[in-house]
Parts: structure tokens; C-alpha cells; sequence
């Protein structure tokens, strides 16, 4: 029995000897042609390090965490005084390589308390984000002020405000939810902002199918508002943003397709041909929209102003709110034949909402027919929404490039699904 736990120490200080040399190898690897003696801490010194963590980890086991906080103290006055003594021959002053020794000691002291997957994933975070230094301060360097203050208030709405909510029902049939409608503020607000590095990026002629190809698998309509209103300010991308709003589109059948089927595998036969007849008419129809996208200058470059449509979210979330109270209030005045209302009320914001309660109500409490019609209601009147919203929101010029493919998509799926 003690055999089998010497066993389990020698690997966990294994692990912590392995950590070391993990972030050894990149620092030592960055300072390579440095002569002996010139860097304070090389591959060896790392290991080292590492196995100096493992073994104050096994040890405040025995003499208690005391020990840890005496022998960490004790080498992190050594680690700084080597700093400061190389630092007044050099000219460098970053603290990287001190404070990757320290990381390499808590490390090593994590992996030796039986938290080695945790240890050995921070310590391979490490040696990246030391690894793309250059990268990393290039990027930083390209940020603007107004970029900044995006990422910062995404981070505020999401991070902060959206744990917070609480996740039930409020008012009149419960219709309110503000996890889920604060949900959706953030997803719209996160695709304006994933848009813009996007095209910045990848440049306005990529960055706008990559775009909508993310967009379409979590909210099209969504993507629709946003590309509508940066059609109007910048007229000359026409073409592209109808390309892109059309591709948001055709992707949001095959997530019709998945989440039902998921959720219900039975309604997988009866959904997939109006669903597939709609995405396959949808990406062909944005194929010709590319490829007529004369009104573009590839050399131009396109400014974008507004990183994170944050009003445009916050009015997404409230039209989200009024449909489902709209929606709760069908249903309990009509009862099951307030089914096909309620879904083409719930397709006017998104489809997921009314996909995800038909295709369980589907399992016990409604015929696979019912349920696959309301879904298909739901699209089409998500798709006429979105058509009308290019051009309302864009103006004419993209709305004629969307309106009648749309009104032809809808169409087609709701003819299917009748004749089926």
C-alpha cells in the first residue's frame, strides 16, 4: 500500500517537473542564443522550479499550508532579487520571466494537489500567451478607443448583468423572462461586435459571409437587423450584405432541422424536406446575389463606426417581449388552435423559441403534423419578417436584393409543408 503511494507522489511530481519544463522551453527557447550566465533562468531552472512547487505541495500536506506560504516567500525573494540584480546591467524591464517562475512554482504545488488537469491546461495557457507575445501587443496596438469601450460594455452586459437575472417567468401567463430576454440582447449585441473585428479583419468582402455563416447558426434575424442598418450607412455594400443576410437565412434551416431532431428524433422525416427545399433555394439564390456584387470596390476600404449595436439589441429584446406575451395570451384564449398563431407571433423575433416548445410538446402533447406545420409557420414568418426588415431598416437598395428571394423561400417551404 505504500509502495502504490510513493507510486502516485514520484508521478505527481512528475507531472509538476513536466509543468516547469512546459514554460521552461518557451522562455528558454526565446532567449536561446543568450550566453550562459546572462538570463536568470533557463530549461533547467524551470524544471527545477516546477519540481520545487511539487514538493512544497507534498510537504504542506504533512506540516500544513504554513510550510507552503514560508517556502514560496523564500523563493519568490530569490527569484526577485535575481531580477533585480540582472535588471541593473540590462536595459529590460519586464517582469515576465519573474513572474513565470512563480506561476511555475504555484503550478507545480497545484499538480501535487491532486489538480493535474487544472495544473497542466494553465500551464499550456502559459506557454502560449508567452509564446505569442508579438501577436498579442500587435493586436493591442491596432485597438482603437471605441473598441475598447465595446469589448468593455460586452463584457459588462454578459459577464456581469446577464448571471445575475433570474431565470423564471414574470407577469401576465409568466411571459417575461429576463435571463432569456436579457439572453438575447447580449447574442444581438455579440453579433455586431464579432461582425466588425470580422470584416476588419478578414476585410468587408470575406468578413461578411464569415459573419453570417457564425450569425445564422444562433440568431439570423439578428444578423438581418444588424446588416440592414450597416447597409444604409454604407450604400456600396449592397450586394455583399444582401449576400450575407441570405446566408444567415439558408443556415437557420439546417438549426431548425438539428434542434428538432435532437429534441424529438421522430419529426426528423417531416421537417427535413420543406427545411432543405428552403436552404437549398436560400444559399443559391445568395450564390447569384455574390456573384452580382458589382456595386462593390474591393480596393475601397469601408469604415465602421459603431463596434456593438447596443440600442439596436436593447430594442431587439423588447420586441422579443412583447411577442411572447402576445404569443402566452394566443394560447390561452384559443387553446390548441392558438398554436399556428402563436407561431407565426413567436417567428416575427426568432424560430428557436417556438422550435424548442413544439418539438417537446410533440413528444406527449401534440400530433407530429401540428407540431412540424407550426414550426414550418414559424420559419416562413421569420423569413417574410426578415425580408421586410432589410428593407425598412437598410432602405431599398438591399431590400429589393432580399425581399423577393425571401418571399420565394417562404413560399417554397410553405408550400411543401401543405402538400406533404
Amino acid at each position: 500500500m505504500n509502495d502504490f503511494a510513493d507510486a502516485e507522489k514520484i508521478a505527481l511530481l512528475g507531472s509538476a517537473l513536466a509543468i516547469g519544463l512546459l514554460i521552461g522551453i518557451e522562455r528558454g527557447w526565446k532567449r536561446r542564443e543568450a550566453k550562459e550566465g546572462e538570463r536568470v533562468a533557463g530549461l533547467r531552472t524551470y524544471g527545477l522550479t516546477g519540481l520545487l512547487g511539487g514538493s512544497a505541495g507534498l510537504l504542506s500536506q504533512y506540516l500544513g499550508e504554513i510550510v507552503f506560504g514560508l517556502i514560496f516567500l523564500g523563493f519568490a525573494g530569490a527569484v526577485t532579487v535575481s531580477y533585480v540584480t540582472q535588471r541593473r546591467t540590462r536595459d529590460d524591464v519586464s517582469i515576465t520571466s519573474m513572474i513565470s517562475m512563480l506561476l511555475a512554482f504555484m503550478l507545480g504545488a497545484l499538480a501535487t494537489l491532486d489538480h493535474v488537469t487544472l495544473a497542466a491546461s494553465a500551464a499550456v495557457i502559459t506557454a502560449l500567451l508567452l509564446r505569442f507575445k508579438e501577436v498579442l501587443h500587435g493586436w493591442l496596438r491596432r485597438l482603437e478607443v471605441q473598441e475598447l469601450h465595446a469589448a468593455l460594455q460586452l463584457l459588462l452586459i454578459s459577464v456581469v448583468l446577464l448571471p445575475i437575472l433570474p431565470d423564471q417567468g414574470y407577469g401576465p401567463w409568466q411571459a417575461f423572462n429576463p435571463y432569456e430576454t436579457w439572453w438575447m440582447v447580449v447574442l444581438v449585441a455579440s453579433i455586431s461586435f464579432i461582425g466588425y473585428f470580422t470584416m476588419k479583419i478578414a476585410g468587408p468582402d470575406k468578413g461578411i459571409i464569415l459573419t453570417a455563416l457564425a450569425a445564422g447558426m444562433l440568431s439570423s434575424t439578428a444578423l438581418t437587423l444588424h446588416f440592414s442598418r450597416l447597409a444604409k450607412e454604407h450604400k456600396e455594400m449592397n450586394s455583399l450584405l444582401a449576400a450575407g443576410i441570405l446566408v444567415a437565412c439558408g443556415t437557420m434551416f439546417p438549426r431548425i432541422i438539428l434542434i428538432s431532431t435532437l429534441i424529438n428524433p421522430e419529426l426528423f422525416d417531416a421537417i427535413v424536406l420543406p427545411m432543405a427545399v428552403m436552404a437549398l433555394l436560400t444559399f443559391s439564390l445568395a450564390a447569384v446575389m455574390w456573384h452580382q456584387r458589382t456595386d462593390y470596390q474591393p480596393g475601397k476600404l469601408t469604415h465602421i463606426n459603431n463596434p456593438l449595436e447596443l440600442k439596436s439589441a436593447l430594442f431587439f429584446g423588447v420586441i422579443l417581449v412583447l411577442v411572447a406575451l402576445l404569443g402566452k395570451a394566443a394560447i390561452h384564449f384559443y387553446g390548441e388552435t392558438g398554436i399556428y398563431f402563436l407561431a407565426a407571433l413567436s417567428g416575427i423575433a426568432d424560430v428557436d423559441p417556438i422550435n424548442l416548445t413544439l418539438s417537446r410538446m410533440s413528444v406527449t402533447d401534440l400530433s407530429i403534423d401540428i407540431a412540424i406545420l407550426g414550426i414550418v409557420i414559424a420559419s416562413v414568418c421569420n423569413t417574410l419578417v426578415k425580408a421586410l426588415l432589410s428593407l425598412f431598416v437598410g432602405g431599398v437598395g438591399i431590400g429589393l436584393r432580399t425581399l423577393l428571394p425571401l418571399f420565394a423561400v417562404a413560399g417554397s417551404g410553405l408550400a411543401v409543408a401543405l402538400l406533404l
